[in-house]
């Protein structure tokens, strides 16, 4: 195992229903398998099961190499319901995944922080790390949030945030500086900015065109560089101080692969700060549909 594969973490996309489709003749099972034996193979420090539930959590415990290799981490639901729904939902995660215990629990939205039962769930948590179910408690934040304020406001063990070449936002103005300066686990996701590096310039949605001229430019840049978009991808994210885990997510076995030979690669040489995009649609994937 290397340093820099050991700050690779993979997502769960892959093994939600419907988020994927194996390579022809493969079972959904049987590429899941490969993933995860990959992974735990290769030293990958950090699996993150906050976007799977239910069912997928089921095949994930029904797959998951044991002894379970990873830092394992696992999504809160909403509070809406109470602080008893949330501690139950995440003792039913656990069980689906056939582990005791997480290593982290995040809170995937902060304004669930800020709502009617949002001190109620923060209390709960607390509690629930106190009895052993977790070691940290995460948030995972967007560049709105106001992510330093959110850190100040409830000191998370970790904060979950998007940056990649092409978001550089919260890289750029420090945020993400600020919070690892408070002793608080940085981990990156959203490296890939939902796959928009990869897409051909042709095959651009309409409401992202405005993104073509500076994503021709920043492959253009890379093919100087004689890199890829993957390698430069990576690259970018590995290299940076403030995120002690970069997650990635990938769709076959092959992909997962291929992350960790470019991964593995020396970083290429390029200049990181030519290659952000300074477009707030473009950078927010929740705003694509609306846009």
């Amino acid at each position: 195992m290397t340093p820099v594969l050991s700050k690779l973490g993979l997502g769960s996309s892959q093994f939600v229903p419907g988020g994927s489709t194996p390579p022809r003749g493969r079972s959904p099972e049987a590429e899941a398998r490969d993933i995860l034996t990959i992974a735990g193979r290769s030293g990958l420090g950090v699996f993150d099961a906050s976007g799977s539930w239910g069912k997928a959590e089921t095949l994930l415990g029904d797959l998951m190499p044991r002894p379970v290799p990873f830092r394992v981490v696992i999504g809160s639901v909403r509070p809406d319901r109470g602080p008893d729904f949330v501690e139950g939902e995440a003792r039913a995660s656990l069980a689906r995944l056939a582990i005791e215990r997480a290593d982290s629990i995040v809170v995937p939205m902060v304004s669930d922080l800020f709502g009617p039962q949002g001190e109620a769930m923060w209390t709960r948590l607390r509690q629930m790390k106190d009895a052993g179910l977790f070691k940290r408690i995460g948030i995972a934040v967007h560049a709105s949030d106001d992510p330093v304020g959110v850190a100040r406001r409830f000191r998370p063990d970790l904060i979950q945030a998007p940056g990649s070449l092409l978001d550089q936002r919260m890289l750029a103005d420090g945020t993400l500086e600020r919070i690892a300066g408070m002793g608080i686990e940085v981990q990156l996701r959203s490296i890939f900015l939902n796959g928009l590096l990869f897409l051909p310039i042709d095959r651009i949605p309409g409401q992202l065109k405005s993104a073509t001229r500076g994503l021709s430019k920043v492959r253009r840049m890379i093919a100087e560089g004689r890199s890829d978009p993957l390698q430069a991808a990576l690259g970018f994210a590995l290299s940076r101080p403030e995120a002690s885990t970069v997650l990635v997510n990938v769709h076959s076995a092959a992909e997962l692969s291929a992350v960790i030979a470019a991964a593995s690669s020396p970083p290429p040489d390029l200049d990181w700060n030519e290659m952000a995009l300074d477009d707030e649609v473009v950078l927010d994937p929740r705003r694509w549909a609306a846009a």
